[in-house]
Parts: C-alpha cells; sequence; structure tokens
C-alpha cells in the first residue's frame, strides 16, 4: 500500500468506479491518489506490470473482509442424521426431512446407522435401510461415500445435488400449499341437514 509498494510503474484502477486509468509511474499513481485524498492499494502484485487501486483503505480492509466472511458462511458444511435399525414411520420421514432441509442449503449430510446389541448379527438389515435412504434422497443428492461399516455402526455420505437438479419429497406440512375449501361439499352438507329437517317434522 502507498509507499511500501516497490513496483517502477503500476497499472491503476479507480476503485469507486472500476475505471481504468491505464499504466502509470508509481510516483505519478501515488500523487493521483493523494490528490483524491485516497490510498494506492496494491491488489494483484503478480502481474506484469502489478495492478494497483485508488481506495479508501479503511473501506476496502472492511468489505474483502465481509466478502471472506460470506465465503466462509457460504461453505458447505456436514451434517449428520442418525437412524435405528428399528426406526418406527414416523421418525423415519422426519429424519428424511431434515436431510433434506440441509441438502437444499447446500450442506453434505452424513448418515450414520448404530446397531445395538443383537442387532450386529443382522447388518443386512441395516444395509436395506441404508439402501431405502440413498433411493428416498435420490432426488436431493448423490452417494460420495457408499455405506460402510465401522464398528458397530454404518456411516454414508450424501452430497447435495446441483439446485436445479433437487427435488424434494418430504415436505413439512407449513411447506405446502393450504388446502382449498371443497363449495360443493359444503352445498352438499347444508342439503342433508335440509333433509334431515323434513325428516323429524
Amino acid at each position: 500500500m502507498n509507499n511500501r509498494i516497490r513496483a517502477r510503474e503500476v497499472r491503476v484502477i479507480l476503485g469507486s468506479t472500476g475505471q481504468q486509468l491505464g499504466v502509470m509511474r508509481l510516483q505519478d499513481a501515488l500523487r493521483q491518489a493523494q490528490t483524491m485524498g485516497l490510498d494506492l492499494v496494491e491488489v494483484a502484485p503478480q502481474a506484469n506490470p502489478p495492478v494497483c487501486r485508488i481506495v479508501d483503505y479503511g473501506k476496502f480492509k472492511y468489505e474483502a473482509a465481509k466478502q471472506d466472511k460470506a465465503s466462509k458462511n457460504g461453505s458447505s458444511k456436514l451434517k449428520e442424521i442418525k437412524f435405528r435399525v428399528n426406526i418406527d414411520q414416523h421418525d423415519y420421514i422426519t429424519k428424511l426431512r431434515h436431510g433434506e432441509e440441509f441438502l437444499d442449503k447446500g450442506n453434505k449430510v452424513r448418515v450414520q446407522l448404530q446397531f445395538r446389541g443383537r442387532e450386529m448379527a443382522h447388518q443386512e438389515l441395516g444395509m436395506a435401510l441404508m439402501a431405502r435412504i440413498k433411493q428416498d434422497l435420490s432426488g436431493m443428492a448423490v452417494v460420495e461415500q457408499e455405506p460402510k461399516l465401522q464398528g458397530k455402526s454404518v456411516t454414508m455420505t450424501l452430497a447435495p445435488l446441483p439446485a436445479n437438479k433437487r427435488k424434494r419429497q418430504f415436505q413439512s406440512a407449513h411447506d405446502l400449499p393450504p388446502l382449498e375449501d371443497d363449495e360443493d361439499d359444503e352445498d352438499e352438507d347444508e342439503g342433508g341437514d335440509e333433509d334431515e329437517g323434513e325428516e323429524k317434522e
């Protein structure tokens, strides 16, 4: 930045507009930045000649930090969902719904199936459940790591499909559109009440 830049000539860009001011001697570029009350910041030292921007260094540093934070937050994370061999249907659907939510946000999902006691003697049931999970989430993910037995558990890693190819199957109630009232049914009910009234007379 400023006097720490060692190149004799630099390619200068005006940071506020992106306007290219061309190749300038370093002293001329520094003078231009000082005239504008700004700083000369080297952004591509490996280029020939190096590229510098005329910017407010405080704002430049803040924006760079904000972009770095956004990049880290946007990177995929590994979420985990645990199953049991004898899981009931309601819990199974709930866990798949959570899995779809994780995948829909771009996260990878590790599916873990834990064996208990005598369940280890029926590992084929665990593998069958893993195959079912893989099939049920096929609209949202691809298998990154096939089911693998590790000690008393089986693990599988799923990676999200591209956003435009994802198709959720297990939406929660609040994700579904509201049901429309059936006017015909209401009319029939009203008619039924009248008939009942006539019978009572």
